[in-house]
């Protein structure tokens, strides 16, 4: 037996079948567009996510004469989609977790008093990162598309939700509960959708998905509409869950950090949420099929992996994100030089969304070698002001962090980062475990695994990184350079 997996990343979708010994045994990708119509804007055409899904599935079916038995689907939170329920065709593009536009809404909303009973009620805060502030500007900027929201014709939801309607034919409008609560309108405790959110932000309650547990068979897909293949759709989750899965972070105090285009530390809470402190979020691990719900605290970075590309994008310095590691190795250190990667703004545990990029200590002899080292440094003091705002408000420390994502392969990044830690950093074999705890859902959801138990087993060690020396002097100087990048945008 195995499963077929649909990861819906940010710039493109990964399909994996993974056997029942928990190995990849074959593995398609397809890249999708991105769209900046203005600064701060970020936008998917939903219809490419689409294409993107049905072009990776089919090259990772061609490539393996083992049948999938299920779907598992995980994907980028916080994205707003919208699509018609009879013809699958979206009247907008999806405005994407990375955009900046409803700062304002967000500013008015938290001048208005609403902050604390939405942390309250979501676990979450007022910032443009999450889906509900999205919906809210639709509203308000594009009424053709929202006027089909009211009438019915149009529906609601995240990325998964989407992929979910396409592969049915438009049968099933479902979510999970762990994409859900990164929307600002799910309602943490109570596990359903909030209808004091939904008045809030003016969202129908009747356009939003059916929450569902996040594995078990929640539906079928479409052999007219998807490859021809009958399959039961059973595991759904939202990224930085599924990877909470996949490095089998099953119990309280168990923790791992994503490197993608932003970086995303969890720290599994147990049975009940946590009050949201220290610039982290509450947010659900994963819901079972009998209801109970399970809880993280989540530090959410939005630049990491993406200021990496930028290197080799937007300045030309590198021709692919692993040749950063070589170029950054060649120096001893970044040479004073510190860059803050807000490109899109700050996530935790600053939280300004009009705070920009900027590069400070630059001197005549600053060479390409240092910024690449000093991007390198900045991913790893940004997890480590997660991982230190995670220790004060649980008050313990981590004893280890899990790693995966595309950066985690940076050996020189995981010295780095267990160096600024100070504890030792894990990297499995299979680095692509948001894509592997989907799979898992999905294979426990219709009995490929019989319990955790049996999936603790794949976990494999690749290396582990353990702390030297940790230069706080350059942490220091990292903390003054962030205090100096706020607010930016907002200057008149």
């Amino acid at each position: 037996m195995s499963v077929l997996t649909i990861d819906a990343g940010t710039t493109g979708v990964t399909a994996l079948v993974v056997s029942e010994n928990g190995e990849v045994v074959a593995r398609g990708y397809q890249e999708f567009s991105q769209h900046y119509p203005r600064t701060g804007w970020v936008e998917h055409v939903p219809e490419e996510i689409w294409q993107a899904t049905l072009a990776a599935c089919q090259s990772a079916l061609d490539s393996t004469d083992d049948a999938p038995t299920c779907i598992g689907i995980t994907n980028q939170r916080e994205t707003a989609v919208l699509w018609n329920r009879r013809r699958a065709s979206s009247p907008r593009r999806a405005i994407v977790w990375q955009d900046r536009r409803t700062a304002d809404i967000c500013t008015e909303l938290r001048d208005a008093g609403h902050e604390d009973r939405v942390a309250d009620i979501t676990g979450l805060r007022l910032d443009p990162y999450f889906t509900a502030t999205k919906l809210t500007w639709i509203q308000r900027n594009d009424r053709r598309a929202w006027s089909g929201v009211e009438s019915g014709d149009v529906a609601i939801g995240t990325v998964d939700s989407y992929i979910i309607a396409r592969l049915t034919g438009g049968k099933r409008h479902v979510t999970d509960a762990s994409n859900a609560s990164r929307t600002l309108l799910f309602d943490l405790r109570a596990g359903t959708w909030s209808d004091e959110m939904c008045e809030l932000f003016g969202v129908p309650r009747t356009a939003l998905p059916e929450v569902v547990p996040s594995y078990g068979v929640v539906a079928e897909s479409e052999p007219d509409d998807f490859l021809g293949l009958r399959l039961p759709i059973a595991g759904i989750a939202g990224d930085q869950q599924a990877a909470m899965f996949g490095q089998n972070c099953y119990t309280p105090g168990s923790s791992k950090c994503t490197y993608g285009t932003g970086s995303f530390i969890l720290v599994n809470t147990g049975a009940e949420p946590v009050a949201p402190q220290q610039g982290l979020l509450s947010t659900v691990l994963w819901q079972h099929p009998d209801g109970r719900l399970e809880y993280a605290l989540e530090g959410s970075i939005f630049v990491t992996g993406a200021a990496v590309q930028w290197l080799r994008d937007g300045l030309g310095l590198i021709d692919s994100a692993p040749q950063s590691e070589a170029l950054a190795a060649s120096v001893e250190d970044s040479g004073g030089v510190v860059f803050v990667p807000a490109l899109t703004g700050l996530g935790a545990p600053d939280w300004d969304p009009y705070a920009r990029g900027a590069i400070f200590g630059i001197t005549r002899g600053t060479g390409r070698a240092h910024l690449a080292r000093a991007t390198l440094d900045a991913i790893a003091f940004e997890v480590r002001d997660v991982v230190e705002a995670m220790a004060r408000a649980s008050g313990t420390e981590l004893p280890e962090l899990r790693v995966d994502g595309g950066a985690s392969a940076n050996d020189l990044l995981c010295h780095i980062q267990a160096d600024q830690l100070g504890v030792s950093v894990a990297r499995p074999q299979i680095q692509e475990t948001t894509a592997l705890g989907a799979a898992f859902l999905a294979g426990l959801g219709t009995g490929v695994w019989g319990s955790t138990d049996d999936l603790a087993h794949t976990w494999k060690l690749d290396r582990r990184f353990e702390p030297r020396h940790r230069d706080d002097a350059a942490h220091r100087r990292w903390r003054v350079a962030v205090e100096r990048s706020k607010g930016w945008a907002g200057l008149e």
